[in-house]
């Protein structure tokens, strides 16, 4: 009965960190940062490698069990099924609620994930040193890169399957590093909307599906979806590992790069804003005060979330 009580709290942890993930602006690694299980998390993705994988593949034949057990072992594959559902359970149910809000309070969401983010930025930014030329190079760069990526991505990109694969690519690698957030990304990149409304169809088409309704809504959805988690996997063993190898290397310059891609991206939800207003024929004046509110309550919400994080150590 204590182990069932443990792998429910370990779920209700991925719970927590699904939901920061699903939000821009807040970093599920920080959520498991909080949570004390930062570091098992980071130990669990290093040790998957393809040799373990084909050791636990082999395990469909009953001589190799014990080997594909011991390989599932060593890289905590009970923990990681675990946390993963609770990360996806929470993911698909805050995706679904968000994509409501962005249809019918676009201004206020948005306003909300401006100050989210702009929050983070600032708590980010404390442990930023930009003493060298190579630092503020980075910096620089970053910002550069998420500022321009803001404006560009969300009108001419599309959400090609390619694009939907680089997206998760991006997103899923982001989750593993405390302070950066997936979903950020995915707004700088202009796939945020379309993967939220790709997930409530999705969820949608699977009632439809099991209540005997047909199964073309649910079909619909299945490319990007499943290229989206298939990019997210690619991610987590390329983008991430380059990223801690980069950490590793030149750990200032390197943060600053990804702390500055939190402030270049602060225009995303500008940007979408703008779009959505053109759409509507409402001034920027009478959407600034909601806006402004939401934006306010977004700020509150990380900076009581920093306060119970302590430092973050990278």
């Amino acid at each position: 009965m204590a182990g069932l009580r443990e792998w429910a709290t370990l779920y209700l942890k991925g719970v927590a960190m699904g939901s920061a993930d699903a939000v821009p602006g807040v970093s599920g690694g920080t959520i498991a940062l909080i949570v004390g299980i930062y570091e098992r998390l980071i130990a669990a993705v290093t040790a998957i490698d393809p040799g373990r994988i084909q050791r636990i593949l082999t395990g469909v034949r009953p001589a190799n069990i014990p080997d594909a057990r011991a390989a599932f072992h060593e890289i905590d594959g009970a923990f990681l099924l675990v946390l993963g559902a609770g990360i996806g359970s929470a993911v698909v149910a805050v995706l679904s609620g968000v994509n409501y809000l962005l249809t019918t309070r676009p201004v206020a969401t948005y306003g909300f994930f401006f100050g989210l983010i702009a929050a983070s930025a600032g708590v980010l930014l404390g442990g930023v040193a930009l003493d060298t030329p190579r630092r503020k190079a980075a910096a620089a760069a970053g910002f550069l890169l998420a500022f321009l990526a803001s404006g560009y991505a969300s009108t001419a990109l599309g959400s090609s399957l390619p694009v939907v694969f680089v997206a998760g690519a991006v997103a899923v690698s982001a989750m593993v590093l405390p302070g950066i957030s997936g979903s950020l990304l995915l707004v700088v990149l202009g796939q945020y909307e379309y993967m939220s409304g790709t997930v409530s169809r999705a969820v949608d088409g699977l009632v439809a599906f099991l209540t005997g309704d047909g199964s073309d809504a649910l079909l619909e959805t299945v490319p990007p979806v499943v290229t989206f988690l298939v990019g997210g996997v690619v991610g987590l063993f390329t983008v991430a590992h380059a990223i801690r190898y980069a950490l590793a290397r030149a750990r200032a310059a390197t943060l600053a790069f990804l702390v500055s891609l939190v402030v270049g991206a602060l225009r995303a939800p500008l940007v979408e804003v703008s779009l959505r207003l053109a759409e509507s024929g409402e001034s920027w004046r009478a959407a600034a005060p909601r806006f402004a509110l939401a934006a306010v309550a977004g700020a509150a919400f990380v900076l009581v979330l920093d306060r119970y994080s302590a430092a973050i150590e990278y």
